[in-house]
């Protein structure tokens, strides 16, 4: 719990646990709104469930109406898929199939690795307006799970609560001006802290290869290029004025460096290569236990 005397509403949802800690309970009325909100999300992106926006696209190519967001959503992935040369892409629902993780949960690979389609190939995303031109998987999971906090938070403040803190399994959203100090689990060891880092109003999120694992040294971060796990990081942490921005770096340091990105995005970063190095931006100096 962020602040003492808080208290949380938790729950599931798009596969992960989330909690809402807010001064005070919140009224029922407004926990239903939450969920309804987190249901809608799903509804839309969810490759787990067959009756989805983006598992209707997984079997028909046409064009499709997103919901709002998705208008936001669109331009950041096809940025970091320019600046990651292809690597970083919401195609990559197929190639994490083809590794296991898929509808079924089955995490028995069907194959070997098996590389994204090329965006200019077959997607063309235009605002809230998704049109493919061959069947292809969608999964947004590299940013979705930050713009459903920031979703989420949007839902309270128009509600009038300001203060309130999300933690989505480890992404956090502090819309208010107190700090709340986060440890940056150990990538190799959950139950210890590479460090301490300060969150103060803004989003903090990290992607870890040792989050969703399986199989022969399978993880979730795949090259969108060769369909095959991301080998050189192990762990990354980004922060950022919205949760959706900071997840999706989180992610895209699995496969651009801090620098260059910091040319596009207002950012601060910590990666932690597999040869045991790690690079930061200068808001993390000190953050790291010696």
């Amino acid at each position: 719990m962020p602040h003492p005397g808080w208290t949380d509403f938790s729950f599931e949802g798009i596969g992960t646990r989330w909690e809402v800690s807010t001064p005070s309970p919140l009224p029922e009325k407004h926990c239903r709104r939450l969920l309804d909100v987190v249901a809608d999300y799903d509804a839309a992106w969810s490759r787990f469930r067959p009756d989805s926006l983006v598992a209707r696209a997984a079997r028909q190519p046409g064009s499709y109406q997103l919901p709002a967001g998705a208008a936001g959503l669109g331009p950041l992935y096809e940025t970091l898929y320019r600046l990651s040369d292809g690597a970083m892409t919401p195609l990559i629902g197929g190639s994490l199939e083809q590794l296991g993780y898929d509808e079924g949960y089955s995490l028995r690979p069907g194959g070997p690795p098996l590389p994204a389609p090329r965006w200019e190939d077959v997607l063309e995303w235009d605002g809230t307006v998704l049109t493919i031109s061959a069947p292809v998987v969608i999964d947004v999971g590299a940013a979705g799970k930050g713009q459903l906090a920031d979703l989420l938070s949007a839902e309270l403040l128009a509600a009038g609560i300001g203060e309130h803190f999300i933690d989505a399994s480890g992404d956090l959203l502090n819309p208010g001006t107190a700090p709340v100090e986060v440890a940056l689990e150990h990538p190799y060891d959950p139950s210890r802290a590479i460090g301490v880092i300060s969150l103060g109003a803004g989003a903090l999120c990290a992607s870890a290869a040792n989050r969703r694992t399986w199989g022969d040294g399978l993880h979730h971060v795949l090259d969108g290029t060769t369909g095959a796990p991301v080998r050189t990081v192990v762990a990354s942490w980004a922060m950022a004025g919205t949760a959706m921005l900071a997840d999706a770096l989180a992610t895209a340091l699995f496969f651009v460096d801090g620098p260059r990105l910091r040319t596009v995005f207002d950012f601060s970063w910590l990666t932690v290569y597999s040869d045991g190095h790690a690079e930061y931006s200068a808001e993390f100096e000190g953050a790291l236990f010696s």
